[in-house]
């Protein structure tokens, strides 16, 4: 049963919901213990006053801001009590934006399933739900967790809402400085590059059916050394020599032929076509609108000169 990790209600204009927030991930990853490597001992850490030498408990650890190498400015929590935190019970929905419109830089590490809190919230939280599904649009919204006040983002999976947190604009970095510099590509280059692209296009993620290889071969070799024996071998590819100059033009065809045949197609099956866009070029001069009056009067006179012989 997932555990709460958070109660209060979803607020939209007057609407309120109650809700409760609940894990939507779970890490797998294997954790290792730090160990002396002569004899295996565990490593522990103690905290320790740097001005005492007395080793403390947590009870007696308290927060601080390090204004320099020599001065910290303790921060109790009287201080953070009077903090404004007027989302301390509510997610605070401010407004509504398109779904493609979100850059996933904002995204955090952090994503949620949305409960309703009791009989009376199902309603108003499946109006939600269905209101946001229909429009394809997400919620943002501000909500305090852990002591400070979020960005998040809510937005419909199925019959659940699931609320993700996000980052602040100032948390985004700039990339502008990390671009390559300007470099000429022919269109049969692009058009090789998008071919490669059709040929890896699936239409859901779950039809890759992605597995943690490392995570996998890891866990062989912890069981194999518990069990007194040998690892077995774990499937994997060979990863490709980095800096190694080629023909981009010859790297992708071979890579368009190798993702066809991954997916069973033979017999040189073409590619997509894709139009690509076309050269402006500049258009032709219009005959000044006396001269194309005149030549429709000659025209007119050639005709009837015909017509009477």
């Amino acid at each position: 049963m997932p555990h709460t990790i958070w109660s209060g209600a979803i607020s939209f204009g007057l609407v309120t919901v109650p809700v409760k927030l609940e894990t939507a991930t779970e890490s797998h990853s294997v954790a290792f213990r730090q160990v002396h490597v002569e004899d295996g001992g565990r490593i522990r850490y103690r905290k320790i006053c740097e001005i005492d030498g007395q080793e403390l408990s947590e009870a007696e650890i308290g927060k601080g801001y390090e204004v320099s190498k020599d001065s910290i400015i303790p921060i109790t929590d009287e201080d953070l009590a009077g903090m404004p935190l007027p989302t301390a019970r509510a997610i605070d929905i401010v407004s509504f934006v398109d779904w493609s419109t979100i850059d996933p830089r904002h995204i955090g590490e952090s994503s949620y399933y949305i409960s309703a809190d009791g009989q009376v919230a199902a309603k108003p939280y499946t109006l939600l739900r269905q209101a946001l599904g229909r429009t394809e649009k997400v919620a943002v919204a501000k909500v305090a967790m852990r002591g400070r006040e979020r960005l998040a983002l809510l937005r419909p999976v199925g019959d659940a809402l699931v609320l993700h947190t996000m980052r602040w604009d100032d948390e985004i970095r700039d990339p502008s400085e990390l671009a390559p510099d300007e470099v000429d590509l022919t269109d049969e280059e692009i058009e090789r590059a998008m071919a490669l692209m059709d040929s890896m296009t699936v239409e859901t993620l779950d039809e890759l059916e992605l597995t943690d290889l490392y995570r996998e071969a890891l866990v062989e070799v912890i069981e194999a050394k518990a069990e007194h024996r040998e690892p077995a071998s774990v499937g994997g590819e060979e990863p490709a020599p980095a800096g190694q100059v080629v023909d981009l033009m010859a790297a992708l065809e071979q890579s368009v032929q190798d993702a066809r045949a991954a997916r069973g197609e033979t017999g040189g099956k073409p590619g997509t076509v894709h139009e690509m866009p076309k050269k402006k070029t500049a258009a032709k001069k219009k005959a000044p609108a006396k001269k194309q009056a005149a030549k429709k009067t000659a025209a007119k006179k050639s005709t009837r000169k015909r017509a009477a012989s």
